[in-house]
């Protein structure tokens, strides 16, 4: 029986050929994600391992949100027995120009920080290729990748962007080596008196590394300085290390499980199209095992020889699509290389977890998809099935379409429930009712086929008779229809979910800006740095400028919840528009706004005294002199500038926005030029109307959501060679009707036709659930997600509306080869059945 069951595979190479594409693509996606997020954790690895070399203790501060270690902290671990040097942390984001041009580094950060004598420095000193370290202000050195990148040499002049301190102009004194590579990012090197004044309050470091005196091991140096410094976290240098490592594999963590999370719905897609398969082959195979039973195969063997053939696609399409998934791998790198993400250099890394569960995860899925087909092929009897009349099994549809009703009723009643609330538990219950209805369809595809598809019939009616062929083709067999359109139906119900999500972000956008946003202009720069509060001093200097107002933030602790407020510098009113429901906007130097929601969750009213606690542990009593309406665009809280300046130290304070409008008159872009002219010392200011602030937002969004469709197109090729091999496997099993149709005058355009019209069918078939379930449970996701802003519902009618003529043009084109195929059968021998 392993010899029938191998020479079976081989004697129909085409159709193993279909088969093992569906099980390579499932699995190439899982073994890819693991194989891409281990060779990252890998290169990383290998990078900390230099990191804090020769360091043997570091001291923090407990919470990441402080200011850091107080200077006097140093001077006391200095003092304390057993240790030898300390190297205070002075480093902040810095933006690196070079002809007035900012060095782009894409998404990796470029770091100014203080350099340390060997005398001073802990571990291994900076190993300098060219020139000399900075000894003065107004020097600078500048590691091999960044000089690279920037063209820079010793002795350049340039210019660094200081988020706080505006523009600074320095010379290139050196240019040393990273030992880590630097991972991708740019590391400036000031002289240490520069540098604290740069990027610090003059008051505290970040943290400090501690090196032991001879003879001082770190395990007894940590247990001193943790004896003496309690109020601090104190870690060795291996404690540092493995930190930076666990911190690095739970960010890599999202990217792995976002990868298998698609990697899922492929396998799952891919699934379907090998049980498909597998049911379409025993139909076809009827003779031949009822031949294997007459001649002394028992029940058992014949089955075993089934799941025989299905462990050998199993193994070959799991093993090729491991080989696939490094090649992706290596593809997926390749490309964030190319773009410039700052990627260091990684070799790929195939772990055997990820041959065994690739090997498993195929064989099990292509087994498991087998087995329901395989116990039908027993059940037949050698007579009945030899003869020549027995069509495909036919089973009762009621039992699987009573469980899909049910399974729907309970899906529609849990996504329903979790619409009504917000967070992370309404989103689960909506994610549990999701899985519902995705069986409920699995299970009542088959009975919801004959009515669909009859309406849908009816725009083939002006292919006439060849039309109707194509109808009653996708109506025969309602499983296998409903089978080959639920892989489509999976793909295009993800895809009209992130559709609607997309849309009504932008939506959400487009609504705030047009409704809150009065300013003719937006000063915006990157995220990460921030903007000079020098810049809108000099917008308002410009001509035509009217009313100028800066946005910054500043973070705060209320009782046990950490909140970002907005402070807002200039007249707010002139430039955005929000309700003050209660009180007043005038806040003077002690006062604060607090938003409806806020308000209300910490029982603040108006002239309540409340505490906000600043990053520095420092306690400040203000007063609540309003409370707005609840708007993404002030936050949760608005406090004074007078309150930032106590909290944030000088050399941390940045702006994120500047709002300005025109004076009455004003030529608008007159005023743009003027503004742009104005901005030139600033490189990383980007001077935006209305609509270009929208659309550099929207953007933003559309650069996250174009990685979801791209990985969701992964799911759409297997829905589309799904088709492909369930038509092509149709064909073979409808030669002989083929032939007699060729016989009776059938020409072999009209079958081509016939079976281009049955594969549209059955695609728009499957694209009217997925559409119609995918938006329905996009805006049931949404309405979880209204604690985010997200409370504006836009569907994109447009996109979903051509998604029906687009399913359906896909399905001409899955069809050209079973097409192609069926139209060159011979109708003689098709009739005489060879």
């Amino acid at each position: 029986m392993r010899r029938v069951a191998t020479r079976n595979l081989v004697a129909h190479k085409v159709r193993l050929t279909l088969t093992l594409l569906s099980v390579v693509l499932g699995t190439a996606f899982v073994a890819g994600s693991f194989v891409l997020t281990d060779s990252l954790q890998g290169t990383f690895d290998g990078l900390f391992a230099g990191e804090a070399k020769g360091v043997d203790v570091r001291v923090q501060p407990a919470d990441r949100q402080s200011l850091g270690l107080p200077d006097d902290v140093i001077g006391k671990i200095a003092a304390t027995d057993g240790v030898r040097a300390v190297a205070p942390r002075v480093a902040g984001p810095i933006v690196l120009l070079r002809d007035g041009k900012a060095i782009q580094t894409a998404g990796t950060s470029v770091t100014g920080t203080s350099y340390l004598p060997p005398s001073r420095a802990v571990g291994a000193p900076d190993r300098f290729l060219t020139g000399t370290p900075p000894v003065r202000a107004g020097q600078i050195a500048v590691d091999r990748t960044g000089a690279e990148r920037a063209g820079l040499r010793v002795g350049d002049r340039t210019t660094v962007l200081v988020p706080s301190a505006g523009s600074v102009g320095v010379t290139v004194s050196g240019i040393y080596d990273l030992p880590s590579g630097g991972a991708g990012g740019i590391t400036v090197l000031f002289q240490d008196a520069q540098a604290r004044h740069l990027f610090t309050d003059g008051k505290h470091v970040a943290y400090a590394d501690v090196a032991a005196r001879p003879g001082v091991t770190a395990d007894r140096l940590r247990t001193e300085l943790a004896g003496a410094f309690p109020q601090y976290t104190v870690h060795s240098g291996d404690q540092v290390r493995r930190e930076m490592e666990k911190d690095v594999a739970d960010r890599l963590k999202f990217v792995d499980y976002f990868l298998l999370a698609f990697g899922a719905v492929a396998v799952l897609v891919g699934a379907f199209i090998i049980y498909n398969t597998f049911s379409m082959l025993i139909a076809q195979r009827l003779r031949e095992l009822a031949l294997l039973r007459a001649v002394g195969a028992d029940r058992g063997q014949v089955g075993r020889s089934v799941l025989a053939e299905a462990v050998i696609i199993g193994l070959i399409g799991s093993a090729l699509g491991l080989l696939c998934g490094v090649g992706l791998a290596f593809g997926v790198f390749a490309m964030l290389k190319a773009a410039d993400f700052g990627l260091p250099s990684a070799s790929m890394s195939v772990r055997p977890r990820t041959v065994v569960v690739t090997l498993l995860l195929g064989v099990a899925v292509t087994v498991v998809s087998a087995c329901s087909p395989a116990r039908r092929a027993v059940r037949v009897a050698p007579v009945e099935a030899m003869r020549g009349g027995l069509g495909p099994v036919r089973e009762s549809l009621r039992s699987r379409t009573i469980a899909g009703v049910v399974l729907a009723v309970a899906g529609v009643a849990l996504i329903g429930t979790g619409a009504c609330h917000i967070g992370a538990t309404a989103a689960l219950i909506v994610g549990i009712g999701t899985a519902a209805v995705i069986f409920a369809v699995l299970f009542a595809a088959p009975a919801l086929s004959g009515p669909i598809v009859r309406g849908l019939a009816v725009l083939l009616r002006p292919f006439g008779t060849v039309g109707r062929m194509s109808r009653n083709n996708a109506l025969r067999h309602p499983r296998r229809t409903a089978a080959t359109a639920f892989a489509l139906m999976l793909g295009l119900l993800l895809v009209s979910s992130i559709g609607i999500l997309d849309a009504s972000a932008k939506a959400g956008i487009t609504d705030l800006v047009d409704k809150g946003v009065k300013a003719d202009y937006m000063l915006a720069g990157p995220p990460t740095v921030g903007l000079p509060p020098a810049v809108a001093a000099v917008a308002q200097r410009v001509s035509g400028v009217g009313a100028v107002a800066s946005l910054r933030t500043v973070g705060v602790r209320a009782g046990s919840e950490q909140l970002t407020g907005t402070v807002p510098e200039g007249p707010l009113h002139d430039v955005l528009d929000y309700m003050v429901d209660r009180g007043t906007d005038r806040l003077g130097g002690d006062g604060v706004m607090a938003s409806e929601t806020e308000a209300s969750q910490h029982h603040w009213k108006l002239g309540d005294t409340i505490e906000l606690t600043s990053a520095d542990k420092r306690v400040y009593p203000v007063v609540v002199r309003g409370i707005y309406k609840d708007t993404r665009l002030l936050g949760p809280l608005v406090a004074p500038k007078a309150f930032y300046d106590k909290v944030v130290p000088v050399s941390l304070r940045t702006d994120y926005l500047v709002l300005l409008t025109a004076r009455p008159g004003t030529d608008t872009a007159a005023l743009r030029h003027g503004l742009e002219s104005a901005m030139r010392p600033y490189p990383i200011v980007q001077v935006q109307d209305r609509d270009e602030f929208k659309g550099s937002q929207g953007a933003q969004i559309d650069s996250m959501v174009g990685i979801l469709y791209g990985l969701l197109a992964l799911s759409v090729v297997i829905a589309v060679l799904g088709i492909a091999n369930t038509l092509a496997l149709s064909v073979v099993e409808r030669r002989r009707e083929i032939g007699v149709l060729r016989a009776v005058g059938m020409r072999r355009a009209q079958v081509r036709r016939t079976i281009y019209l049955e594969s549209a069918l059955i695609a728009v078939f499957g694209a009217l659930i997925g559409v119609g379930l995918g938006s329905g449970i996009g805006v049931a996701f949404l309405r979880t997600l209204r604690d985010f802003g997200l409370v504006q519902i836009a569907v994109p009618w447009g996109q979903l509306a051509a998604t029906l003529p687009v399913a359906g043009v896909v399905g001409v084109l899955a069809a050209l080869w079973p097409a192609i195929r069926a139209s060159r059968t011979p109708p003689l021998a098709a009739i005489a059945g060879e």
